[in-house]
């Protein structure tokens, strides 16, 4: 493992943590912004993303000594924390800096040719936050896959990594390019397309309730705006609804979401 300790915020070699913050970090030269001991962890153990680099302090060098011992092609220089601060230009990263390669990925078909049980398809959901979270309660329950339309967020911002606790790093995700398409293979493939709306007119709890769930199901899940679009509804086997006490109209996207998987079975099943 290449160690070198850097002291000053001005060394060239730190260049590519400098102001990470800035709109374009995130897409810099393909790399994406991993921070966190957790997340970074999940970097390091991916098969799907390279560890570019990391900057490090020397307490987060000894907590990531076990994750280092396997990746020992990766360039990690330590600082002190001042200097680290200075470098990267925001401070939700406890002292813990990663930075990966975008590459390549699972595409639809891929996924699909995997044969997962649930998919979570996430239409148009652009908030970063929402898309983190989304991929996190996926992953916590049960989900084997997300697929997202061109308009939603990149799992990959740097914001929408750290909500998702790395699991924008472990799950597997790809981003649709012809949407109609894709619904129509999902439903070819024995999906039941099933749609979350407050229009819905059955709970989604009934579901499973009333006769057993097919042996694979996609959740649809639209923004909070505008909820899913009129072709994702038609589209759906059936549209369904998490009820609420009265005078409340919604709810936001990744609690919809956490509830329908549970209710879908999630990760009992």
């Amino acid at each position: 493992m290449p160690v070198e300790r850097v002291d000053t915020a001005d060394d060239l070699r730190l260049l590519p943590f400098r102001d990470l913050r800035a709109p374009d970090a995130g897409r810099r030269d393909g790399l994406f912004v991993a921070e966190t001991r957790g997340v970074v962890r999940e970097l390091l153990a991916s098969r799907r993303f390279r560890t570019h680099s990391l900057l490090l302090t020397s307490r987060a060098l000894e907590d990531l000594a076990d994750g280092l011992s396997v990746r020992a092609e990766v360039p990690v220089y330590v600082v002190p924390l001042p200097v680290l601060k200075a470098v990267v230009g925001f401070d939700f990263h406890r002292g813990c800096l990663g930075l990966g390669e975008r590459g390549g990925g699972p595409g639809v078909a891929e996924i699909l040719d995997s044969a997962p049980r649930r998919l979570v398809v996430l239409d148009e959901v652009s908030n970063p936050d929402n898309v983190g979270g989304v991929l996190r309660i996926a992953r916590a329950l049960g989900a084997d896959a997300v697929l997202l339309s061109s308009g939603s967020g990149d799992p990959l911002y740097r914001k929408a990594i750290r909500v998702s606790l790395g699991a924008a790093l472990a799950l597997p995700w790809a981003r649709v390019a012809d949407w109609g398409d894709m619904l129509g293979r999902l439903g070819a493939a024995g999906y039941r397309r099933i749609a979350l709306s407050t229009a819905g007119a059955l709970d989604v709890a009934a579901l499973g309730a009333q006769a057993p769930l097919p042996e694979r199901v996609a959740l649809l899940l639209g923004n909070e705006g505008d909820g899913l679009r009129p072709a994702t509804l038609a589209a759906a086997d059936v549209t369904v609804r998490v009820p609420m006490a009265p005078g409340i109209d919604s709810l936001n996207v990744v609690t919809a979401c956490a509830v329908a998987l549970d209710r879908l079975g999630g990760a009992r099943r």
